[in-house]
């Protein structure tokens, strides 16, 4: 019999296998030999899929009294943090298209930084410009991939950053 934690797990299993097909037709714009843009949802809910099976073995394994002590012993969960968290995601996803992917993903790296704790500004300016910067070599350069650029005045801003770092 499985555990009640383990059913939640195996829910994002179904979803991910789910929402796996909706991918498949996203590659048809993709050049020869390269990445077509359903790789990344694809890769993202193998992950998913993956997480979730690691975590109902998990649950599984601790309902049955077999699981090791590193297992048991967890961090309490913060509420507040885990709310900030889903919020920040939130807020990612709605403001990266009015305010663009450069600064949306910079002011997303910098917030959950100091949520998770970190309280260096310059430890967290750094990550965050340099976590961007390197997104954006990836998606852009690498895959190909356009990115929201923002509206009005932060398209431009977007596009500047784009010239500065050769992307255009």
């Amino acid at each position: 019999m499985l555990p009640r934690r383990a059913l939640a797990p195996l829910a994002g299993v179904v979803l991910a296998a789910a929402l796996l097909p909706g991918s498949w037709g996203l590659d048809s714009v993709a050049r020869e030999g390269q990445l077509g843009p359903g790789f990344w949802p694809r890769l993202a809910l193998s992950g998913l899929a993956l997480a979730c099976l690691a975590k109902a073995r998990e649950e599984w394994r601790l309902a049955r009294g077999q699981a090791r002590e590193t297992v048991c012993a967890r961090p309490e969960i913060s509420r507040p943090a885990l709310v900030g968290g889903i919020a920040l995601v939130i807020g990612y996803v709605l403001l990266a298209s009015p305010l663009g992917f450069a600064l949306a993903t910079a002011g997303f790296i910098a917030a959950f930084m100091a949520l998770a704790g970190s309280r260096s500004p310059v430890t967290i300016a750094l990550s965050a410009a340099l976590g961007t910067v390197g997104l954006l070599y990836v998606f852009v350069k690498a895959v190909y991939l356009p990115l929201p650029k923002g509206d009005g005045p932060f398209e431009a801003l977007t596009l500047a950053l784009y010239r500065a770092l050769g992307l255009f």
